[in-house]
């Protein structure tokens, strides 16, 4: 027996939701990004993560900017939620905005449909849909989907390729404070199949919406296929229960060190998508699903270019 995962309203006040992000600095232009970057480094030095993920103080003088900045992104992966020395959020707001402003975002409603690149296609979502291949980090959609792990409080491994260390590193520090405080209010680990939602701060995205799917370790059986609709479903549930979201990018929940095969789950993705989107007319203008590597966006193209209906 699974046990009961926290309803949004016992969360939602908690982490401030609703209310729009303020970052504690804007970017400044006439500042270098190595030199905010320096900076912070210099702040963390005596935190409790910098010896984990290898931050001596003066350290960040010895190498380069690049270098630096991954650096800088490591400790922030390593380090447990918690309050960051006095001056450090200031600087990484700074950093994270110019970042933001430095990416080349884009705009989820001005993406082609499904039917716009495919017109033949069977699927019967097509013309709500969106196949998109690039990085979630830069898209501009009001609600992005993350893969988590149970725990939900982001990927601790430094500079690991997985969408969750992706867009904790490119929202910052806030991200994984709300995830705290919602598994902290929950007492247990998050349950696959379900999800939880917090803000973006400095994703392009106002929201994220946290998901754990089923792991996968040989055939996909029926219970895999399952949970994994659950977690579509969940995601769209949960962003209909919040006023504003009208367009929601998905992950490829599960199909990276999850294990579940790329094409069973873009047949899953899309069919379970669509069958929400017929039960639900109207409350979502588009739903994007967002593929990174080639053989991701194979997997739909297969699932979508098939004879009969994607199931």
């Amino acid at each position: 027996m699974y046990p009961t995962p926290l309803p949004l309203a016992t969360y939602r006040a908690a982490i401030a939701l609703d209310e729009a992000f303020g970052p504690g600095a804007d970017h400044d232009p006439d500042k270098r990004p190595a030199d905010l970057v320096r900076e912070t480094l210099g702040l963390l030095a005596d935190d409790s993560a910098a010896a984990r993920a290898g931050l001596r103080r003066g350290a960040a003088d010895r190498i380069d900017d690049d270098d630096a900045r991954r650096l800088l992104r490591a400790v922030l992966t390593v380090r447990d939620p918690g309050p960051l020395p006095t001056g450090t959020t200031r600087l990484l707001d700074a950093l994270l905005a110019g970042e933001r402003l430095a990416r080349d975002t884009g705009d989820a409603t001005s993406l082609p449909t499904v039917r716009d690149t495919l017109p033949h296609t069977a699927y019967r979502a097509a013309d709500r849909t969106v196949l998109w291949q690039g990085d979630l980090t830069t898209l501009g959609a009001d609600a992005v989907v993350n893969a988590a792990n149970s725990a939900l409080l982001g990927c601790f491994a430094p500079m690991h390729p997985c969408i969750d260390n992706a867009l904790h590193a490119a929202a910052g520090p806030r991200l994984r404070t709300d995830c705290h405080t919602i598994m902290s209010l929950q007492g247990h680990l998050e349950p696959t199949g379900t999800a939880k939602i917090t803000r973006g701060y400095h994703l392009p995205a106002r929201y994220v919406l946290h998901t754990v799917g089923p792991i996968v370790d040989g055939p996909v059986l029926p219970h895999h296929q399952q949970a994994l609709a659950a977690s579509y479903r969940a995601c769209l549930d949960l962003a209909a229960d919040v006023g504003g979201i009208r367009s929601v990018a998905f992950c490829g929940i599960s199909t990276g060190v999850f294990g579940y095969p790329k094409a069973p789950a873009a047949r899953t993705a899309l069919s379970t998508v669509a069958e929400w989107l017929d039960l639900h007319p109207g409350r979502l203008d588009r739903v994007i699903f967002n593929v990174y590597a080639d053989d991701d966006r194979a997997a739909y193209l297969q699932a979508l270019t098939e004879g009969s209906q994607p199931r």
